[in-house]
Parts: structure tokens; sequence; C-alpha cells
């Protein structure tokens, strides 16, 4: 049985992947190295190649604006009479059956 042409070249077209591949193949994600290894197993940064970003001298003028508003009120959890407080885990528990329901 063969496939297709239409269906071949859709094939043809997919990305690679390790599966599709022999074994020693690495995809990675493309970014490169900023460095190299020392013979003593530490890594020594290149900062010839680190990325840098720079940001333009008139952002205050900008009609560029953020994805998220600045005057959104910062909410913070209150924990009365719970000496650990934030990171009390029976905090959490209590919480988390209120929103899930018993489990």
């Amino acid at each position: 049985m063969k496939a297709t042409q239409a269906l071949g070249k859709k094939v043809t077209r997919l990305r690679l992947t390790t599966k599709q591949t022999n074994k020693g193949y690495y995809k990675g994600t493309g970014t490169g190295s900023t460095g190299a290894h020392t013979k003593h197993g530490g890594y020594k940064i290149d900062y010839a190649k680190v990325r840098t970003y720079v940001v333009p001298a008139n952002l205050k003028d900008s009609k560029l604006t953020p994805f998220v508003t600045e005057k959104i009120k910062v909410v913070r959890g209150r924990f009365e009479g719970d000496p650990k407080g934030a990171f009390s885990g029976e905090a959490y528990l209590e919480k988390w059956k209120s929103e899930n329901g018993e489990d």
C-alpha cells in the first residue's frame, strides 16, 4: 500500500522530532551557548555571547503601554490567629477545601 501524494507532501513539511532520527540527535531550543565549560567542572560565561536588551531613551514619552495596568492594588492574604502565617500547611489545606470541596 502506498501513501497518496498529498499525504506524502504533508509529512515532509512536519518538524523533525527526536523520535524520527537515530540516537545522538538532540533538538535543543536553538538558543546557543553563553560560555564554555572549564576542565574543573565549572562554567565560564563569555559576556560577548550573552544577549543584552537596550531600553529606549524616550521610554517615558512612548505611546506603548504595559500589558498589565499599574493601577491594580496588591492584595495580601490575612492569616489572623495562625502563628506561621502564609507558610502554614493547615491554612493552605483549609483554603483548598473551601474552594474545591473535600476530596
